[in-house]
């Protein structure tokens, strides 16, 4: 129970997708806190006892629930949403999977594959297998507004109004900024992270439940072109404390680079770990981090994929 909440979104309150004619769960004013219970981005289809064959019967239609809509009070076109992240409350338990046809390198690992995480709520490492700990660093992987254009829009891609932006750095003591394209804003949020690399390259991290709080203020006439927000210190603590092992994809084509960066991982983890392929796919999206290192010296750029040291330290 957050006792400075004034309201309380609870996870029955979600829908799949965004629609700007769906009802609010509740009308607020600036400056209110709320408390929303966030479902998996499986919306339940997957839970502590699944095993990969339920990866494999996933509905689509039934992913990315996020808990919502908010009108706030006073919020028109033009304005902007400000978003005080206060804080989340993890489950305890999450998973992680390779989705066939979903990812970075669909390509190359068409078969799915699952793990299932269990870890200390008050975000002690997650252990991966027998030797890797992953540090956690909860926050909402989809985050926003209601697009002003009519109808139902999926809630995969990200948007101008936020959305599926999958940024790790939305964590406690953010502030976030939303430009508002309808009436009330109609603010969403869900697909709870406990922890995730910048890339979320196998197309999941640490998927997992909880408790979110946050302050739903007004920005009024911020003509905000897209989200922008404010850290409220250093973003990989977390991770920095023994180095990096990092690959690197060189050539005129980032995406391709991105996809040489992280295939480099995978043989460099499976080769002085043990691991197998899809265990490192795994693996690296849930605290790996691409990262654009060169892009001005044409006709190639560089990408690097850092994978911290602390994991198997």
């Amino acid at each position: 129970m957050c006792k400075a909440c004034n309201y309380t979104i609870h996870g029955a309150q979600h829908h799949f997708g965004w629609d700007n004619s769906l009802p609010p769960a509740e009308r607020v004013a600036p400056g209110s806190t709320v408390l929303f219970h966030c479902l998996d981005s499986s919306a339940g289809q997957l839970s502590a006892r699944s095993t990969v064959a339920d990866v494999a019967g996933l509905d689509f239609g039934r992913v990315n629930p996020v808990s919502g809509p908010i009108f706030v009070e006073g919020a028109e076109p033009g304005d902007a949403l400000k978003i005080t992240i206060d804080s989340f409350a993890p489950s305890g338990w999450g998973w992680t999977a390779n989705i066939p046809g979903f990812g970075l390198l669909a390509d190359q690992f068409p078969t799915p594959a699952l793990t299932v995480w269990t870890y200390d709520a008050g975000l002690a490492p997650a252990l991966f297998g027998k030797t890797a700990r992953v540090p956690l660093k909860p926050f909402a992987g989809t985050i926003g507004c209601a697009p002003a254009a009519p109808g139902l829009h999926s809630v995969v891609p990200p948007r101008r109004v936020g959305g599926n932006l999958d940024i790790r750095d939305l964590a406690a003591g953010t502030t976030l900024y939303l430009p508002v394209e309808v009436a009330g804003g109609l603010f969403s949020v869900g697909d709870t992270h406990a922890a995730q690399g910048d890339g979320e390259v196998c197309g999941t991290a640490i998927e997992s439940p909880m408790d979110v709080v946050l302050t739903l203020d007004l920005v009024k006439d911020a003509r905000l072109k897209t989200p922008r927000f404010t850290t409220p210190g250093p973003v990989t603590r977390h991770l920095d404390a023994a180095g990096y092992e990092v690959t690197t994809g060189i050539g005129p084509d980032l995406m391709s680079g991105a996809r040489d960066a992280v295939s480099a991982m995978i043989d460099l983890l499976c080769a002085e770990h043990g691991l197998a392929p899809v265990e490192a796919y795994m693996l690296a999206s849930t605290c790996g981090d691409l990262r654009i290192s060169e892009i001005v010296d044409m006709p190639n750029w560089v990408v690097s994929f850092y994978f911290p040291r602390c994991v198997f330290a």
